[in-house]
Formats: structure tokens, sequence, C-alpha cells
């Protein structure tokens, strides 16, 4: 147990004797540079789960949350198999779709494309994507019409507005009498969505299932039905339940598994980023050796006397062992209060300073998340509240232990 003699003697050495302010200046710097530092951590944290989050909800906007398909033919009765899908306790939507890749061209513009085969009044129990229109509306899309809703970088690109017409071509030939000729249907665009994702705004385009089962030859077939959960991140959990229950012949995914390489490079680079952003806390640490080896050399007559008193070299080890905890503790309690109420005003923040200097950080032009998001995680603040303890408390023992290694004759000789 540490004595109050430790105790207020570390705390009394905290604040240097007014010819020595000095090092009080120094002691307050190392506060403040871990303070600094903490809070730094804790916002980019912040900030780099709110990019994950917000990405997160636009990929799965457009996509689901998990997916049963049919293997090597088309699903014909995906009511049944929604059925018995939404009596699992954690999912809360079904919806049949088709999907298959095609070409589509309109005048001298000609891209790839991924189409998906709906039904509109079905959808919105598994997506968002009918909130994402800005032009149009999904239930516009009926069955036999040929009509086609394109992302809005992929209407850019071929410079198609609504009630335009577009050429697709699916890569299945037809055998006619003058030989094999590509299949290829006229499309009237009926909607533009938009969720801010490249890949779906680029590369792909809805229509209403029957139109897609025709266009690709799957006999009013489907691929598959996609899921909507109550609970995203139990989507493997679910998957696993549904392989269980449904026959060998399904093939049951979730996003986790589909999007895997890209929410794996987002975790690398938040791990890298803490990383980098630790050396931070690392260096402001580190300023207490300077600062305690500073009090070591300016105390070594009081700590000779202590020691010809009586108090031993673990006291006067843990002298100095808490006058650095306490710099560490007070940096570290500083910049765990600024990080918290920083992160949490980002949002806020940072238009304020977009609109006082006239600038936007972020252009939309540019970037497809124009808004710096942020989502505040415990979590991360308990971990980098430990780091930074912990570093600090690393930082103290080499100055403690030469203070405790303190010979009172020597020191006291010029005295």
């Amino acid at each position: 147990m540490l004595q109050p003699f430790e105790f207020f003697v570390g705390l009394r050495y905290t604040r240097a004797k007014r010819r020595n302010h000095f090092i009080s200046f120094i002691s307050l710097l190392s506060i403040l540079g871990i303070a600094l530092g903490v809070t730094a951590l804790i916002t980019v944290m912040a900030v780099m789960n709110g990019f994950e989050k917000e990405l997160r909800e636009r990929i799965l906007g457009a996509a689901s949350h998990a997916t049963v398909t049919l293997q090597d033919k088309p699903m014909q009765d995906w009511q049944q198999l929604a059925s018995a899908a939404v009596a699992h306790p954690e999912v809360i939507g079904a919806a049949p779709y088709v999907e298959g890749q095609v070409m589509v061209v309109k005048g001298k513009q000609v891209t790839g494309i991924v189409i998906r085969g709906v039904l509109p009044e079905q959808e919105p129990k598994v997506s968002d994507i009918n909130e994402k229109m800005v032009a149009g509306e999904l239930t516009d899309l009926t069955s036999s019409s040929f009509d086609i809703v394109l992302g809005a970088a992929l209407a850019d690109f071929l410079g198609a507005v609504v009630g335009d017409k577009i050429t697709v071509i699916t890569p299945e030939a037809s055998v006619t009498p003058v030989g094999v000729l590509p299949r290829m249907k006229r499309f009237t665009v009926r909607g533009i969505f938009e969720i801010g994702m490249f890949e779906y705004d680029r590369n792909f385009a809805i229509m209403h299932a029957d139109d897609a089962s025709t266009l690709l030859k799957m006999n009013k077939g489907y691929t598959g039905v996609r899921l909507q959960l109550n609970d995203m991140f139990a989507a493997r959990e679910v998957a696993r339940d549904l392989a269980n229950e449904v026959s060998k012949d399904y093939w049951v995914s979730d996003w986790t598994q589909r999007h895997a390489n890209f929410f794996r490079a987002v975790k690398t680079e938040k791990t890298v980023m803490f990383v980098i952003l630790a050396l931070i806390v690392a260096v402001a640490a580190f300023n207490i050796v300077s600062t305690l080896v500073m009090v070591v050399t300016d105390k070594q007559s009081a700590i000779a006397i202590m020691r010809t008193i009586g108090a031993s070299p673990r006291s006067i080890m843990l002298i100095f062992l808490i006058q650095g905890a306490l710099i560490g503790f007070l940096g570290t309690a500083l910049g765990v209060i600024g990080g918290i109420l920083l992160a949490s005003n980002v949002e806020t923040l940072v238009p304020a300073i977009e609109r006082l200097f006239s600038t936007q950080f972020l252009d939309p032009s540019v970037y497809y998340i124009s808004a710096l998001p942020s989502e505040l995680d415990y979590t991360d603040v308990w971990r980098v509240a430990i780091l930074a303890v912990i570093l600090t408390l690393l930082a103290t023992l080499y100055p403690a232990w030469r203070a405790a290694r303190t010979e009172p004759a020597q020191a006291l000789a010029y005295e």
C-alpha cells in the first residue's frame, strides 16, 4: 500500500519552488502534450468509425444483409422460401430478385453493368433504393413494360435522362435464320437513383423482375431471395442458421462475405491510423522522462536527506512514480474529456468552420461522402485511455529508478 509520505511528497514535487518554474513549465507541457495526443486519437477514431458506418449503410442500402440462392437453376417458388426465412426471429423482410450482367448502349456510349430485377412492392422490405431516387419512383416499374432505373453516375455516362431509350444486350446469343445474333432489348429510362457509392451508382441498374427474367431467359424464375435482418451484425449467425434449415440445394450468404475485402481494408486503415496517432501520445508521454530527470537532478540533496532519515529506495522510487503517474493521469483525463467533447460535436463544428472560412473540406464533386461523420465508440475511448496511462507509467520507470539509486554521501558531499 502506498503511504501518505510517498503520495504527498510526489504531489509536492509536481509544483517546483519559485526558483524552478521551468520544471513546472515542462510538467505542464507534458500534461498538455498527452491531453492533445489523446484528444486527437479519440477524435480520429470516432471519425473513422463514422466513415465506416456511413459506407456500410450506403452499401447495405442497395445490397442485402443476406441472400438465399438456388444453385444451378432459377428459383420458381420464392414465397415458400421467403416464408421459411421470415420465421427466423432476426429476419424482418424478404424479397425475390433476379440478377445478371449485361451491356447497355445509348448512342456511342457502351458499358457493362449489373442489372437487378425486383418486385417494386416487395423491394422496400429489404432495401432503401426507393428512398435514394432522385428522379422517378421505383413503383413506376411494371411487368412487361421494359422500363429501367439507372444509377446517377451510369446515367451521366450514357447521357440518359428519364424518358430516354437505351439498348440492353445480354451475353446469351439467339439463333436466327440469318445466324447467331446477340440478344438485345430496348428499355425506357423511368428513374434515376443515387446511393453515394460509385460501385452502385456507376455499374448498377434496376428493372422489374418479370422483365429481367424474360431478358435473361429464366422462365419467370428468380436468382434468389434477399433478406433484411433486425441486426445486421448478426448476419453471419443468421446465415448459418438458415443454411442448416434449408436443403443443400440452396446457398446462403451474408453481407460480410460479399464485401469482406472492402470492410477488411477499412478495418486495416483504422488500425494503422490508431498506431500512427498513438505515436503522438507516446512522444508526449516520454516527455515525462525529461521532466522527471530534471526533478531528480534538482532534488538530489532532498533525496539524500530523506534517505538519511530512514526513507528506503522503494519509497524514493514510489515518490517519482507517483509524480509521473499524476502527470499522465491528468493529461489522459483532460484528453479523454476533450476527445469526447470534440468527437461528439465534429458534425457541428466542421460545418461552422467551413462557413467561417468559406471553404469545404470534402468537395461533393470529388467525394461521395461530403460531410465529416463521427461515431463515438466508448470502447475506443477506454483503449486510448489505457494506452496513454501505460505509456506514462513506463516513462516514469527510469527516472524513478535513478532517483532510488541516489547515494546520500555523494549527493551531500558539496552541500
